[in-house]
This record gives structure tokens, sequence and C-alpha cells, in this order.
């Protein structure tokens, strides 16, 4: 997956090139649009802001409404919108393996929209062949996120999730087998299938080819959505011959985050569908929208894909693998040192989160650390999450309150 790093310079000759292409609403007349610079009272576009590329995209404000691979989109953004395109195809083909020109995608709010998105996408294509909602249902792990329990509300689908085991969290044969009978049960007969990358608690990471195998045998037509909001900007890199990408046939959609792991601003996830399904999320009735708007969001702010696209073209592939293995690392060193004091940590090799069992954190230590439970009025797990801000000083704290 290799891509080389750009110089801080050519990042912001690239930037600046790229605003100069959008129509400014400081510099042109622009009557039609409903949207305007940040409040200049509040912001005011002063030289040593507008040298800043991407401080100058957020105060231009480009609207990035739509979906910018699918062909036409507002002509006064141009510049930015390619640059979003080109985020879109670094991550659909040179980090989850699609051949060029074969996924869309989009900088979406965050992994919530994209989640819904998918599912969204994959209800209206069955829905198109005749099948209706109450025969479609989504299954995953119970440790999956839980906006797809919003998913299944919003679109009015049964949502069926399975057992995992309590140290590998993975989902147990006899618990898919269960799930299955109960989806059925449940007169569901297509299944949009949710794998994760990395789960919110444990970082765990999904075998997708004990249920898939499992659809097959009985026979029942699914979709594959990959929640990579977490891992997708870690799993990849640390371990590169992960099954989870569109280098497998059988993904549709994949979801990451930029605002975790790539430390882009919040409200920057990535949402990534095979060419074909956004047609399915199309809304007719935005005819004002150039190429209309198969989002689930419509506007959305050309800065937050901007600092994408800077981020990953400042740190190229291979400075990039290098950073977060070093966090991969670093959280399973943790886990051994745990392991060392009789502890019984869960971990996720190539990940960077540490999980013990509630018991074996003293609420002092929890709270000293801002551990994070995983039921705040039942808690049964505490999580560690080796970031970049994570030193070495504060997890040797960590370890040295936990063995006194």
């Amino acid at each position: 997956m290799p891509w080389p790093p750009l110089s801080a310079q050519q990042v912001r000759e690239r930037v600046h090139a790229a605003l100069d292409e959008n129509r400014s609403y400081r510099s042109h007349d622009i009557l039609g649009l409903p949207g305007t610079l940040l409040d200049p009272k509040v912001f005011p576009a002063t030289p040593d802001i507008l040298a800043r590329p991407w401080l100058r995209t957020a105060v231009e404000n480009p609207n990035h409404i739509g979906c910018h691979t699918l062909g036409d989109s507002e002509p006064a953004f141009r510049g930015t919108h390619d640059l979003e395109r080109e985020v879109i195809a670094l991550c659909a083909e040179t980090i989850f393996g699609a051949e060029p020109g074969t996924v869309d995608g989009y900088v979406a709010s965050g992994g919530t929209e994209s989640n819904i998105q998918a599912i969204w996408a994959f209800r209206n294509a069955w829905r198109a062949e005749g099948i209706t909602p109450a025969r479609v249902g989504i299954l995953c792990s119970v440790d999956t996120h839980y906006s797809l329990h919003k998913a299944a509300d919003l679109l009015g689908l049964t949502i069926v999730c399975i057992a995992v085991d309590r140290c590998s969290r993975a989902m147990t044969p006899a618990a898919i087998e269960a799930a299955l009978d109960h989806f059925e049960a449940a007169d569901c007969t297509h299944a949009a299938v949710v794998f994760t990358m990395g789960t919110t608690m444990f970082g765990s990471v999904d075998d997708p080819e004990p249920l898939l195998s499992a659809l097959d045998r009985r026979g029942i037509p699914h979709k594959v959505h990959i929640d990579a909001a977490f891992g997708g900007f870690i799993y990849p890199f640390t371990t590169p011959d992960t099954p989870l990408t569109f280098a497998d046939p059988r993904v549709h959609t994949v979801t990451l985050d930029a605002h975790k792991m790539l430390q882009a601003p919040y409200g920057t996830g990535i949402h990534l569908a095979r060419k074909g399904l956004l047609a399915h999320t199309t809304t007719t009735t935005a005819a004002y929208v150039p190429g209309l708007d198969c989002t689930l969001i419509g506007s959305r702010a050309g800065a937050n894909a901007v600092a994408v696209w800077m981020i990953l073209q400042t740190w190229g592939s291979a400075e990039g693998t290098r950073f977060v293995s070093e966090l991969a690392d670093r959280a399973a060193h943790l886990a051994h040192r745990l392991r060392d004091l009789g502890l019984h940590p869960v971990h996720t090799e190539g990940m960077n989160i540490v999980v013990l069992p509630e018991e074996e954190v003293p609420q002092a230590v929890s709270d000293r650390f801002l551990l994070v439970a995983d039921d705040h009025d039942r808690p049964q797990w505490r999580k560690v999450v080796v970031m970049e801000h994570v030193t070495d000083d504060a997890l040797d704290a960590f370890v040295a309150a936990l063995a006194s």
C-alpha cells in the first residue's frame, strides 16, 4: 500500500491551488448559493490565516454536498472536491485494496453516519428487488458499535447480535448458529452483515469466515459492511494480510474515521461503497444540487476533507505505518506487563487497545487515568487506548498503580 509523502511546501501549494480553483465568496460574485464565509467579524481573514491552507479552507467555507466520485458536483468548489476524490481513491484502493475506479465514497460526519449509510443502501438495493424491509436483518457481533442499533431503528430492520467468547471476543460457532436460528425465526431472509475492524471497547477484529460460511450453508443472501471506524487507519498497516478489505469481492462497504487514528478534526468520517450502491440512496428531489445527493448528511464542511488529504499526503505510507505500528507495539508491551502482574488483559495483536476486567482495576486507578468502562451502570471492563499523547511515563505510572 505504498504512497510517497509530500513536503510541507508541496502540501501548501496543492491546497492553495485547489482553493484558487474554487469560486470564492470573497472575490467572486456569487448570488445563488445559501452559504458564505465564516463570520468575518469573529473569524477575520487575516494574512496569517490565509497563508495557512487548512485555516484558509475553513474561512472560505467550501460546501462538499453530494458525492464527488459519481460525476457532477457543485462547480463552485471543484478544486477542493478534487482533493476529496483523491482521499476516497487513496483509502479505497491503496489502503483497502479496491481495483482502481471501482469504489465511490465521501467524507462523512463520522462512523455513525457511514454505518447507517451502508445499511440504508443495502436495504434500498434489496427493496428495488422486491424484498421488503421486514425481510432484511442486520447480523453483527455483540461488540458491534451502537450505531448499528440506530440504523436498525431508523430503517425499520431487525438486528440480531451474535455472542462472543469472553477473552478472544470472537463469534463462536454455537453462537452463530443460535443467532441464525433467531434471524430466520424473525422471518428475515436477507442479511446485512457487519464485521468490525477494531471494536470500540476491545479493539478486536472479526473473522468473517465462520459467519459467511454459515450463511452460505443456509442459503441466506447477504451483503457485507466493514466497520473500520477505529481500526481502518491502523490495522491494515500493522496487519496487511487482513481479509477485511475490498480485495474480497464479498465486501460491499467500508467505514473509516479520520478523527481517531488519523488525528483529523472531529466530525470527519469516510464512507466507501462499491460502484452502484450509492445510486440506491440518491434523493432525486435534490434537483438543485448538481449531481443530486446520495449522502445521509447532505452539506458537509470541505475543510474536513482537506484536513484528511493534508494528513495522508504529509505522512505517506511508510511514516504512517511506523507511527501506528509503534502504538500497537506499545499496547502489546503493556499487555505483557499486565500479565506479569497476574492480571488478565484482552489485547488484539496489531491494535492499540488493552482492556482489563473491572474487578482487576481499583476505582481510584480508573478515575486517575480516566479509563473507559463498557457500561457505566454495570461495568465489566476498563480500557486503555494507546494514542500519540499517551507517554511511556504515563503507562509506567499506570502499571505501578496497579502493582501497588
